[in-house]
């Protein structure tokens, strides 16, 4: 993966650092940096609610902070959130004599993803240990995600080559790029992969409601890499698929139960239903730590509704972030160490 250029005009104000844009090409990181990262004793994030506009790199400094940061999707992305969950045992040892309850408060700040929780039991497992071993754990979660992201890259290249041919046109959906998994990426990962192969005809980025972290956040990724894309508003994918304008379908998933049933962000189990009517693969890249083997099916996850006035206002409205995709729709999952094909 091309490493990003330095960017320009970095400017400090209180604990937030914001950065202007230069013209750069998309990498293993954002903006020169992980998107996640323990510094200098706090958490430092890129708070991806600024984006596109600007870089805008947060310091977390309390549990509160951090706690806010997850439900306002400042951090998101299933392995970003298994790594937060991590630091925050860390950030809880370090600031408070006894942390069990904000250790508890992190791990259920978000319902859905699984990687929350998941890190936050790892880390919170060393705590007897005291403060250099949770850190320990928390920054062995990082450099196992980073490292995920870099073998899903290429096995899922690898994959959508075998099932697509040469270069397929990719439809994703919500982001799955280095915002959300710390460096490179899942789904993403494997679009930048197959770019850097020379081997992707381009890429239509559904926008994805409710906060538009396709058209948002991937439509940004994919504008520094360099890739060809459009963006489409949710609705028109199946459409899009049925007119032969995409080879395959490829997004990440923020838990994968037991028998393989998918949770991912809203639109998913649609873009699911369109790819099985058209025929083409349905494609889920996402890490070993996203698997929950102790949820037995979608049905059995808690699926987080968020406020209508993220997609209307003063309307009263329904608004699931997420959505359930039954294994039966899912031709491939590809984790860091398998290809499953439910």
């Amino acid at each position: 993966m091309r490493p990003f250029q330095e960017e320009r005009d970095a400017v400090q104000v209180g604990d937030r650092i914001t950065r202007s844009h230069a013209h750069t090409l998309a990498g293993s990181t954002v903006a020169g940096m992980r998107t996640i990262d323990w510094v200098d004793g706090v958490i430092e994030i890129i708070d991806q609610t600024a984006l596109p506009g600007e870089t805008t790199v947060l310091r977390l400094s309390t549990v509160d902070e951090l706690i806010d940061a997850v439900r306002r999707l400042a951090v998101r992305g299933a392995p970003a959130l298994g790594v937060a969950g991590a630091f925050g045992v860390a950030l809880a040892v370090s600031t408070q004599p006894d942390p069990t309850r904000a250790i508890e408060a992190v791990a259920t700040a978000r319902p859905t993803a699984v990687n929350l929780a998941r890190g936050v039991r790892r880390a919170a497992a060393r705590v007897p240990e005291g403060f250099d071993a949770v850190l320990a754990e928390a920054e062995r979660i990082r450099d196992e995600e980073i490292a995920s992201s870099v073998a899903m890259a290429k096995r899922g290249a690898d994959l959508v080559r075998e099932l697509c041919g040469e270069r397929p046109k990719l439809l994703t959906h919500c982001n799955t790029g280095a915002l959300a998994a710390v460096e490179i990426g899942t789904a993403l990962g494997v679009v930048l992969e197959l770019a850097e192969r020379q081997q992707l005809a381009g890429v239509i980025a559904s926008e994805t409601r409710p906060l538009l972290q396709g058209a948002r956040l991937t439509a940004w990724e994919l504008r520094r890499a360099g890739v060809p894309y459009r963006v489409a508003v949710d609705g028109a994918g199946p459409f899009l698929m049925a007119r032969g304008e995409v080879d395959a379908v490829i997004l990440g998933a923020d838990r994968i139960c037991a028998n393989h049933d998918v949770i991912n962000k809203i639109g998913t189990y649609s873009h699911a239903l369109g790819a099985r009517a058209a025929g083409i693969p349905f494609i889920v890249v996402a890490p070993e730590s996203t698997v929950d083997e102790e949820t037995p099916s979608g049905a059995d996850v808690e699926i987080e509704e968020r406020g209508a006035a993220e997609v209307a206002g003063d309307l009263p409205a329904a608004n699931p972030a997420f959505d359930v995709t039954p294994a039966s729709l899912v031709t491939a999952i590809v984790t860091e160490s398998r290809v499953i094909r439910p």
